[in-house]
């Protein structure tokens, strides 16, 4: 009676064998599965990454994304093969994606060129610098540059570990269409032609390859050979398959932000709505590789020459990218005059009056010419910065905004500026500060260049002139084939290196160069006088003036560098690119015969205003709401919710296990077969473990039977719980049968025709409806069962090491106990 027992719980815990198959469990073959299931993966997310064209430039990026993602699938479909612990396949999946990823990004710092080293960790950090500039700084496409096609690689490569467990471990493969619907969220809310036909018809073919192969096969090895395939259930697999993909289409029809047209070509997610202003989050090179220009802006001035309008000045530089200091707790509203807040010792102001019509622009900052005394006619709240001068919307945007400026410059000439080069007072650290990670080229660039000179404006002549020089080319692809398309320092560097690239480069190396050289400097962002309309605007007091217009073809971005007694001054370093001011040019330069200005012809004779010529292109910069293209918005937004969604998944993980679990027993119970006896009592007992009544470790069957039908978890008998009753005898009775043969004739329950299924679904029924609901929330999502199971595959290693040290020290003790008797039989005799 005492034995019989431990056998019988024995049983319980490992069933050992088949009757139908007449084979170990563990011996059965695994077959094909595992590798038709790896190739459904990989072929679901690689024909799921195929919507990231687009989003990412080009396809350089799509090899080594191919790469990363088969040999994650292959090197868990081998482990599988092998019959390795799920557990032990999640953990070959993620040594799989760091091998991969050391090998293609980081072989020269790995160990053998797969395994990281401490020099890995500071390319990583690198990588991901970079990657981070990216995303801040550009809209889609961006530049497929090493951090962000790392950052790609590394996600997909995590999702094929996510999809592969929700379809084998946890036996949830319809719940696989959330990880390929996260891959195409980013195109959906990124690319204005949405997903692309193509790219979603290799998700939609390859979501239903995963759930046919789940079907088709039975993953679990205690399932008898002779229904390890399952053709029948193919039907689920197309049912499942139809509805996701009717409701895929469906969906976005009942979705407010869907742009219209037909998903997923034609209609893509757009929260935010459509806006066409200069946006600080789109790069240079993204605005001068589009021909099409938007965001119209129609102007009329009293100056004798087109007018440059200044929308936002970059000076906040924290070395991933520059970005403007709104400072906003001392901001003032637009409703008096505006001060510039610095001693102007120029002979002469001039101003002008400007008449702007924004139309379709939307910004939340306001074009205006620099520098602004006064505005009229605005709608809504406005605030102006009095470090910047610029002007922001407190409650509104610029959108169909018209309104006049009143604005002032001092007349500049070179021998003012290089007289007023003394020591700058009272401009704030924001304006100086340079970062503390600051590549060594940088500094070494500029004491060479400015070594010979005396005065800051000399020292600013040095940097623009060497940055316009036959040294440098204007180039709109070098920084794309290069990787360097951005404004932090590390594109810094690899501009200075490389010698190419365009306006952001060379506004942000002059703008840096000149804070090494104690100028106070920063990056304004603006657009070039545009074009004559044809047309001329009425001003009161000013008469018919010619109109102007202007759109996104006509942004650019330049560096000023202040000059104590004269304020702000813009500079133009781009070669090839704008019209360099007279008082810039290298003829101006007192005691300089040669000329700098390549494009001097172009400076509008007696005009006195002249600053760089924009080229057409917004500057990147974050956070700074809405503009021409949401992307660069949408993935800082995106990568916040994956980090949610994963922190929502590892909290939700107990009960996706726990439900896997019992899912793959169920199914397996249907059809009802012998093997399926030992899994139907075994999800008993965890269902008692659950809610509170786990089994003695050496209670027999019938006793923990007994136990659960008197506690307290299925009530009494007769009634809703009498079937409860009911299917724990007949539970134990298909078990005793099962381990030991058939029972004493006349015995309760030994046979039931009901499915072992349904007989659970009573059982669990009834325990829920009989415990707290505190009790009730555990045992959903945070399963005793579940967790017991972790802990002691946790602490498995530690018991393995402790049986060791125990044998270890046995053994030891045993062969010295031997030496020790073989030193005192001589003795003895």
């Amino acid at each position: 009676m005492t034995l019989a027992p431990e056998k019988h719980t024995s049983a319980a815990a490992q069933p050992s064998s088949s009757p139908v198959s007449g084979k170990q469990p563990g011996k059965a073959r695994v077959g094909a599965y595992p590798w038709v299931m790896a190739g459904a993966v990989g072929l679901s997310v690689c024909g799921a990454a195929l919507s990231l064209n687009g989003v990412l430039r080009g396809w350089a990026w799509y090899l080594p994304v191919l790469t990363t993602v088969f040999v994650v699938c292959l090197t868990m479909a081998g482990l599988r093969a092998l019959r390795a612990h799920p557990l032990v396949v999640t953990a070959g999946g993620f040594a799989a994606l760091v091998g991969i990823l050391t090998l293609t990004f980081f072989r020269g710092s790995g160990i053998a060129g797969l395994i990281p080293s401490g020099a890995t960790m500071k390319e990583l950090d690198r990588f991901i610098r970079r990657a981070s500039e990216t995303v801040l700084a550009e809209s889609a496409p961006v530049a497929p540059n090493a951090g962000i096609v790392m950052v790609t690689c590394a996600v997909l490569g995590l999702t094929v570990i996510l999809i592969d467990a929700l379809a084998l471990p946890l036996a949830m493969p319809a719940t696989t269409g959330l990880g390929l619907v996260a891959i195409l969220i980013v195109p959906a809310m990124v690319k204005p032609q949405s997903v692309g036909m193509w790219g979603f018809i290799a998700t939609v073919a390859g979501y239903l390859l995963i759930l046919a192969c789940s079907q088709w096969f039975a993953p679990d090895a205690r399932t008898p050979a002779d229904t390890a395939r399952n053709p029948g259930q193919m039907k689920r697999a197309a049912l499942t398959g139809s509805v996701a993909l009717v409701a895929t289409l469906i969906i976005p029809l009942a979705i407010p932000g869907f742009d219209q047209g037909t998903f997923p070509q034609g209609s893509r997610v757009n929260p935010w709505g459509t806006s066409t202003g200069l946006n600080p989050m789109i790069t240079l090179g993204n605005s001068l590789r589009q021909p099409a220009g938007t965001g119209r802006i129609t102007y009329a001035t009293t100056a004798t020459a087109p007018i440059y309008l200044r929308s936002v000045t970059v000076d906040n530089f924290d070395g991933d990218s520059w970005g403007p200091d709104d400072r906003d707790a001392s901001r003032r509203p637009v409703a008096g005059p505006i001060e510039t807040g610095y001693e102007i010792l120029a002979d002469e102001q001039l101003r002008q009056v400007t008449a702007v019509d924004t139309g379709s622009f939307t910004s939340p900052y306001l074009p205006v010419p620099y520098a602004p005394e006064s505005i009229r006619g605005l709608a809504g709240r406005w605030t102006w910065d009095p470090a910047t001068l610029s002007v922001k919307g407190a409650d509104t945007n610029s959108r169909s905004q018209e309104y006049i400026a009143v604005s002032s410059v001092p007349r500049l000439t070179a021998s003012l500026l290089d007289r007023s080069s003394a020591t700058v007072q009272g401009i704030a650290d924001d304006f100086t500060r340079v970062p503390g990670n600051l590549p060594d080229i940088v500094r070494t660039t500029a004491d060479t260049v400015t070594g010979s000179s005396g005065t800051a404006y000399a020292k600013a002549m040095a940097i623009q002139k060497y940055l316009r020089s036959a040294e440098f080319t204007y180039s709109l692809q070098s920084p794309v084939q290069g990787g360097y398309d951005g404004n932090g320092l590390s594109v810094l560097a690899d501009f200075l290196a490389q010698k190419s690239g365009y306006c952001i480069h060379y506004a942000s190396a002059m703008a840096v160069m000149a804070r090494l050289e104690g100028i106070p400097s920063r990056i304004a962002v603006g657009y070039a006088p545009g074009r004559l309309t044809g047309a001329t605007v009425t001003v009161a007091g000013q008469g018919a003036l010619a109109e102007y217009e202007v759109d996104a073809r006509d942004a650019h971005a330049w560096p000023e560098l202040y000059f104590q007694g004269l304020g702000w001054v813009p500079f133009e370093p781009t070669p090839s690119r704008g019209v360099v001011p007279d008082y810039a040019t290298e003829s101006s330069v007192p005691g300089s015969p040669g000329s700098l200005d390549n494009n001097s012809d172009l400076v509008p004779s007696g005009n006195p205003l002249a600053t760089p010529l924009p080229s057409a292109a917004p500057l990147p910069m974050p956070g700074t709401g809405p503009g021409s293209d949401t992307g660069s918005q949408v993935l800082p937004w995106l990568l916040g919710l994956a980090g949610s969604a994963l922190l929502l998944l590892l909290a939700s993980s107990p009960r996706l296990v726990r439900l896997g679990v019992r899912a793959r027993r169920l199914r397996s119970t249907d059809p009802p077969s012998p093997a399926a006896v030992p899994l139907a009592w075994s999800e008993l007992r965890d269902l008692g473990t659950d809610f509170g009544l786990p089994p003695g470790p050496a209670e027999t069957p019938r006793t923990y039977s007994a136990r659960i039908r008197g506690s307290h978890l299925l009530g009494e008998p007769g009634g809703m719980d009498d079937a409860a009753h009911q299917a724990v005898i007949s539970l134990t009775a298909d078990f005793e049968r099962h381990a030991y043969g058939p029972p004493a004739a006349g015995s309760p329950g030994s046979v039931s025709a009901e499915p072992a299924a349904a007989r659970i679904s009573a059982l669990q029924g009834s325990m829920r409806a009989n415990v707290t609901r505190i009790r009730r929330l555990r045992a959903d999502w945070l399963p005793p069962s579940v967790l017991a199971r972790w802990g002691r595959m946790l602490t498995a290693p530690f018991r393995f090491i402790g049986r060791l040290a125990r044998r270890t020290a046995k053994a030891a003790a045993h062969s010295w106990s031997r030496v020790r008797d073989g030193l005192r039989r001589p003795s003895e005799g």
